[in-house]
């Protein structure tokens, strides 16, 4: 029985990407970034769960890959996309001109297929991090829509430009796949030594949620890509 619990917590995990992408669809941006938070830990518990209860499985590894493809592939892809189809709007174009357009919103999708299939397969993941976890590329997106919702800052006609928006899908998609080490937020202990780098983003990212609160949330991921920088470059050598 106990070996089937971190599956339950992946399917809920799935089950929760569905309720965000259906929730996107009809326009109910807030609820999707509950819908989406809420995936990403159950994301974050299933495999804590089953290293806790040692029953960690190939099933399992594959499961929670399917899993991921649609909630931190196919969510951030349409979230990008629904975002593109606002920045056209207003504009003299034929529906498959403004789907053609919107369309390499679906580029993230692509690459997080591939970032997750390596991801299987390198043993050197376990750990931290070789390229961007699709997780943060969601919180990314999330973070977008929510600026877009709240017109936060007034950035929200921004948000939707395509200026802005291809830029970002052929950034995020290239970070996926790059070779660029970035650290896990798994702790082995509690202790200063060894997870400075992780408690210094911890409370950044803490205090970003405090002062800017919607706005927060593509800043923290920026923020993350600064801190794997600043540990791989700079306390590392």
């Amino acid at each position: 029985m106990k070996k089937n619990i971190p599956n339950f917590i992946t399917l809920i995990n799935l089950f929760l990407g569905c309720c965000a992408l259906a929730s996107i669809m009809y326009g109910q941006f807030v609820q999707a970034f509950f819908f989406s938070l809420a995936s990403g830990v159950a994301d974050f518990l299933d495999g804590t769960m089953a290293r806790l209860l040692k029953v960690k499985s190939d099933f399992g590894t594959q499961l929670d890959s399917l899993a991921d493809m649609v909630s931190f592939g196919v969510v951030p892809g349409a979230i990008l996309y629904i975002l593109l189809v606002k920045g056209f709007s207003g504009r003299e174009v034929l529906p498959i001109e403004l789907t053609l357009a919107a369309a390499p919103a679906f580029l993230v999708t692509l690459f997080a297929a591939i970032r997750l299939a390596i991801f299987n397969i390198d043993e050197c993941q376990s750990e931290n991090f070789i390229g961007m976890p699709t997780p943060s590329v969601t919180m990314f997106c999330v973070g977008l829509l929510l600026i877009y919702h709240f017109d936060s800052f007034g950035m929200g006609s921004l948000v939707t430009q395509p200026y802005f928006l291809y830029p970002v899908i052929a950034l995020l998609s290239w970070l996926m796949v790059a070779r660029f080490p970035m650290f896990g937020m798994k702790f082995k202990s509690l202790s200063w030594e060894g997870n400075e780098i992780r408690f210094i983003f911890a409370a950044s990212a803490l205090l970003m949620m405090l002062l800017l609160r919607e706005a927060s949330f593509s800043l923290i991921v920026l923020a993350y890509i600064l801190f794997s920088t600043i540990d791989n470059y700079v306390l590392k050598h």
